[in-house]
């Protein structure tokens, strides 16, 4: 492609990420307006889970149809699902309708992300990637900032359903510009029989497996039903790895993890998500219910660890060139585990710095080990299978993500009661009601609660610290290819797939 188409393509995957990654952000601040319109307070927290639990098991999906049939047709459709559940969530008029679209919307989303970063794997090559791996994460960076204030703009001065609505412009720019003016490299494998059983399978395994995990901690880890899920979604992803070994084009090819990189980076993108998201999803609970800050400063907690992952993306990116991914993914983990270490050691008397700057160290360290394997693996798998390859590695970091949130809220209830019954306090208590109007309640009550949450808290984040430490010692196992292996792509044209240079 020519410099100039390639920027256009480049403006278009950068407005498809920010739109995905902008929707979480956004519509948690419209979450309370959206409930006193239309009710539902004790179902709400499903307009979030099923949001995760299709975006999730969609993903490896919408790599391999990539794959198949090409980017830009699998894309286009999963924007099409995307801006259709937005639209119908805006016209939502009960809380089971809403949560019913969310799950449309989450489709979508489940192949934005995944397509938008194979599409960066197809149009640029090794060199141009590490460069510019920076100005993609930064959108991130970006849409955690403005993404609260955009919701807030729209629920006070326009309406809530517009949270939704806003999503049409982006998204139709990024469909536009994607199919009229992305050139793939090559013309999409001849017509392979695509595995229906095998998406049967992984995606009822997943969806099995992740509300297992949601309903865990409100219903019981031995209850029937959590029980129940947890068997189900043992046979069925059992028996989705049977069916990968026996037939001919697998949804996801165990040859893949006869790779030792991907393998590892599988397992590193598991690992950090279990410590960094479970961590991420506290430090304002954290902020608010120990340190008695206010929720807007709560949230502005996770501020340095948006910035520390994007400028570590960026630095990680150009050192990848020179030190190799190798070197990178484990000098971002001595980031990683420095900051969950000292996170691990937080207390009611920890001043408000010390948790900026640990947050600060975490992202870091998560920011340039993701780009180091996500680059890496790009260049190192045939072309047949970068979007899988792809997906699979976003996919391994959301479930590990939904794991560490999940385990890390069992732990901080179990540990939570355990302190206010050390203290004599009551433990039948909701910490969370009581944090909610703690300038109603006497000090007396309230100061062993912040001691008790604290040291749930802190309990919590040392398990985070343990599950950095075992991605250390995956990044450990990780091969050290020589610098040529890793310019050029198995199978790949000798050349560049796309040029920034000239027309």
């Amino acid at each position: 492609m020519s410099r100039n188409r390639t920027i256009v393509v480049v403006v278009g995957i950068m407005t498809g990420l920010f739109l995905a990654s902008i929707e979480a952000t956004v519509i948690g601040t419209a979450m309370p307006t959206i409930i006193s319109q239309l009710g539902g307070l004790q179902i709400y927290g499903w307009v979030f889970s099923v949001y995760m639990l299709t975006s999730t098991s969609t993903m490896p999906i919408f790599g391999k149809l990539s794959d198949i049939y090409g980017r830009r047709p699998v894309y286009l459709v999963a924007v099409a699902l995307f801006l259709i559940g937005s639209v119908m969530c805006g016209t939502a008029n009960s809380m089971g309708e809403l949560i019913a679209y969310r799950g449309l919307q989450g489709l979508g989303a489940g192949g934005l992300l995944p397509l938008a970063f194979t599409i960066i794997g197809d149009i640029f090559s090794l060199e141009q990637r590490a460069k510019m791996q920076g100005l993609f994460s930064g959108v991130w960076g970006v849409s955690s900032l403005i993404g609260p204030l955009i919701g807030g703009f729209l629920v006070d001065n326009v309406s809530w359903r517009w949270v939704f609505y806003v999503n049409l412009p982006f998204g139709l720019l990024a469909a536009l510009i994607i199919w009229f003016v992305l050139r793939e490299s090559h013309t999409p494998t001849a017509r392979r029989a695509v595995d229906y059983r095998g998406v049967i399978l992984l995606v009822t395994g997943i969806v099995s497996f992740l509300l297992a995990l949601l309903e865990g901690p409100d219903s019981g880890w031995t209850s029937p039903l959590v029980v129940g899920l947890g068997a189900l979604s043992l046979v069925l992803l059992g028996g989705f790895v049977w069916n990968e070994t026996r037939v001919e084009d697998p949804i996801i090819s165990p040859a893949l993890f006869e790779q030792r990189l991907f393998t590892v980076g599988s397992a590193h993108g598991f690992l950090v998500g279990v410590a960094m998201f479970g961590t991420i999803s506290f430090i304002p609970l954290f902020a608010q219910g120990v340190l008695g800050l206010d929720a807007t400063t709560a949230g502005a907690m996770l501020i340095p660890i948006n910035i520390g992952w994007v400028l570590s993306s960026t630095i990680g990116g150009r050192l990848l060139l020179k030190e190799g991914y190798r070197r990178v993914a484990i000098a971002s983990m001595l980031f990683l585990c420095t900051g969950a270490f000292l996170m691990s050691r937080i207390s009611a008397a920890t001043p408000q710095w010390q948790l900026l700057l640990f947050g600060g160290l975490m992202g870091a360290g998560m920011g340039a080990g993701v780009t180091a394997f996500l680059i890496s693996i790009q260049s190192s798998v045939k072309r047949q299978q970068l979007g899988v390859a792809t997906s699979t590695l976003q996919f391994a970091r959301s479930i590990g993500g939904t794991v560490g949130v999940s385990l890390f809220g069992t732990v901080l209830s179990a540990k939570l009661i355990e302190g206010l019954a050390r203290q004599g306090a009551d433990t039948t208590i909701n910490p969370r009601a009581l944090l909610d109007r703690a300038n109603q309640v006497s000090p007396a009550v309230l100061a062993p609660l912040r001691g008790a949450l604290a040291d749930a808290v802190a309990a919590i984040f040392l398990l985070a610290f343990g599950a950095t430490l075992a991605a250390f010692l995956i990044v450990l196992l990780a091969p050290q290819p020589a610098p040529a292996a890793m310019a050029k792509r198995p199978e790949a044209k000798p050349e560049p797939i796309a040029q920034m240079g000239g027309d």
